[in-house]
């Protein structure tokens, strides 16, 4: 697994080591590098991309989360055409577990054995499903 760090790896593995909230971007394409940086230092996950002179609109190929010692919060956007899969329940599910695996994977890798959540904002997927978790299980 590839990691790209904003605003140099010397910097953010700093953080990792004090364990600062980050910004991380995990591709869905397993062939490109992670992107990560600490919070303060990108806001946003279009911001982040950016960084690294990746076009922001491309964002919705990549899981999104902030993480802290605490929590993992995911953006929970499953893109209409996520692997090409056109039932909706079925593409909803894919992606959350494709995304939990991913993020976990990441999670671990850097040390961060955080809870992940959903927050209340990105639900309205399960609600639509009649499940309305807040957290991954």
């Amino acid at each position: 697994m590839e990691f790209r760090k904003y605003p140099d790896e010397k910097t953010v593995n700093e953080y990792l080591l004090k364990k600062e909230p980050l910004l991380i971007a995990i591709p869905f394409d397993k062939n490109k590098p992670v992107l990560m940086s600490r919070l303060d230092d990108s806001y946003e996950h279009h911001i982040l991309l950016s960084h690294f002179g990746t076009d922001p609109k491309d964002i919705e190929k990549y899981f999104r989360v902030a993480v802290d010692e605490d929590s993992a919060e995911w953006t929970f956007v499953c893109p209409p055409n996520y692997c090409g899969i056109s039932d909706r329940q079925k593409r909803i599910t894919r992606f959350y577990n494709d995304g939990f695996t991913a993020i976990s994977g990441v999670l671990s890798t850097i040390g961060y054995f955080s809870d992940i959540r959903i927050p209340k904002r990105y639900r309205r997927h399960f609600e639509s499903m009649g499940d309305d978790s807040t957290n991954t299980p």
